[in-house]
Parts: C-alpha cells; sequence; structure tokens
C-alpha cells in the first residue's frame, strides 16, 4: 500500500500484536515493529514471550522500532559493555548472594539483567505502560502457563527470560517462574483474546545440521527447547492461527549470539517489507469481507 493504514477509514480492527522466544533470535522481531509504525499502526495490546516479551516491553511503552533498534545496537556495541552491564548484576552483599541461592555457576539474575538491558523510558510498572502488555511465563511447580499484566515489570519479564542453566528462576508473588517458552513460545491465542486481527512473530528457528559433528551440551538444551517450542506452535496453529504469521529466516544464529546483534537486523532486513504486505493484504481481504 501507498499510503499508511491509519489514514485508511476507522473501521480498521483492533490489533494484537504476539512475540515469540528465541533468545537473539528475537532481535529480528524489530523489522517486524518498523513495518507497524510505517504503516502508521500501534497494537491495542501486545503479548510477548521471553525475548518478545524484553522487545515487546519497550514497544508497549511508547518506543518506536525505530528507537529499540538504536537502543539495542548501542547496548551491544562491544563486549566490554555488555560485560560491564552483567557485572552490575551481581549481588552486593553477602545477603543478596544467599537470597539469590548461593553459588550457581553459569545462572544468572534474570530480573537483575533484565533491568539494566531495559531502555529508561520502560516504566517498573506494567500497569503504566502506554500499551497493554502480557508477559508469559511458566509456573514451575504448577506446570502450566502465567499470563503476568500487573505488578513489577522487571521481574515479569525476567520471569519470561528465565531460561533454565542460562538464568535462575523468578520467585514472584510467592511463586517460581521459568521461561515462558516452556508453556506458550508464541502467544497469539492470548493476545487474540483482546483483539480483532493478530499480527505474530515466531522466531524459534531450529537446530541445523552441522555434519558429521555431535551438538555439544549445550548446543543439544538449546536445540531440544527449540524442537518443543515448534511442537506447541504447531499444536495451537491446529486448532486456531493469528491472521499474520511472521517467521524471520533466523535458523543460522544461535540463541545467546546477542553479540551478532547487527548481523542479525541486517540480514533479516527483507522482514520488513514482508511484513507490510502480508498486513495489507490480510486487512484489505477483512475490509473487503466487511463490505460486501
Amino acid at each position: 500500500m501507498s499510503q499508511p493504514l491509519a489514514d485508511s477509514p476507522s473501521s480498521l480492527p483492533r490489533l494484537g500484536l504476539a512475540l515469540g522466544g528465541g533468545g537473539a533470535r528475537g532481535i529480528a522481531h524489530i523489522h517486524v515493529l518498523r513495518a507497524l509504525d510505517e504503516l502508521g499502526l500501534r497494537p491495542a495490546h501486545i503479548a510477548g514471550t521471553s525475548i518478545g516479551a524484553l522487545i515487546g516491553s519497550a514497544y508497549a511503552a511508547g518506543l518506536t522500532g525505530l528507537e529499540i533498534e538504536d537502543h539495542v545496537l548501542q547496548s551491544l556495541a562491544h563486549r566490554r559493555l555488555v560485560v560491564g552491564k552483567l557485572w552490575r548484576t551481581r549481588p552486593t552483599s553477602l545477603g543478596e548472594f544467599l537470597a539469590d541461592g548461593g553459588f550457581r555457576f553459569g545462572q544468572l539474575n534474570a530480573e537483575r539483567v533484565v533491568s539494566v538491558f531495559l531502555p529508561d523510558a520502560v516504566p517498573k510498572k506494567l500497569e503504566e505502560l502506554r500499551t497493554p502488555l502480557t508477559v508469559m511465563a511458566t509456573s514451575f511447580f504448577a506446570g502450566c502457563e502465567r499470563p503476568l499484566r500487573e505488578g513489577d515489570l522487571p521481574s515479569a519479564v525476567g520471569a519470561s527470560v528465565a531460561l533454565p542453566a542460562v538464568f535462575r528462576p523468578v520467585r514472584r508473588d510467592g511463586e517460581v517462574l521459568i521461561d515462558g517458552g516452556i508453556s506458550n513460545p508464541l502467544p497469539f491465542d492470548i493476545v487474540a483474546e483482546h483483539t480483532d486481527f493478530v499480527v505474530a512473530s515466531d522466531v524459534t528457528g531450529g537446530p541445523l545440521d552441522s555434519g558429521s559433528v555431535l551438538p555439544s551440551p549445550m548446543e543439544a538444551m538449546f536445540g531440544a527447547s527449540q524442537l518443543m517450542m515448534h511442537a506447541i506452535i504447531r499444536a495451537k496453529l491446529g486448532c486456531v492461527a493469528p491472521d499474520v504469521l511472521i517467521r524471520p529466516e533466523v535458523s543460522t544464529y544461535k540463541v545467546l549470539d546477542f553479540m551478532r546483534a547487527r548481523l542479525i537486523l541486517e540480514e533479516t532486513a527483507p522482514v520488513r517489507e514482508e511484513t507490510k504486505r502480508c498486513i495489507g493484504e490480510a486487512l484489505d481481504a477483512r475490509l473487503s469481507l466487511a463490505g460486501s
């Protein structure tokens, strides 16, 4: 379409945006946000899992896709900067160290990591966001998904990104929460409860065959997680599907490839025009059907 869709009649449906989990692969979500901006569209509700919750919280706070892209590139500009940010997440006292569970090799405090990497413009409470946001986490002991819409934002997003073996679980309101991707890796069904037209961005990717070399224990763990998320999404799509499903080509990037942010953005850039085309076609079909 040659003009922003926001210039069209006010009969446009309420837009819902679902941003899935996938670690560093989720940097490609930014192209979907920029596509919406260029179309003149703002979601009425956002649901995010893991990296989707992190990026979704910035978008729900009112930042544009371009502003989020700039923040990501600045935050991950060089390794020393990233290490410095992670250093700030360490316990500052023995009491904090023990409260975090003591010495746990390789497990970071997800809430603190989220806090130091979120843009300053993002409020501390979910209720203070400009756009309603549902953050997806998984209740470890209840064994079910846990949508979070109120209260402390860093702990909610921290819970959603708390991939086991990388981040320690998050205790929130007396409940132990872990990575939302374990129960709902692409929450288009959640956002559909609040909107009429759903755009979903799936960045789970998948493990790639590297030849005869067996995957390392870490690669096997991440690969198994991706296969599990694919199975969940496939089952959900068999029941109901979003109006627009975007799947950037992200399998060549590893889950922890955050230092390759600029490359990920450059190589997945065609997603922006694809998103604009798919949304335009789907909305045209919806409006034509409504007018017939």
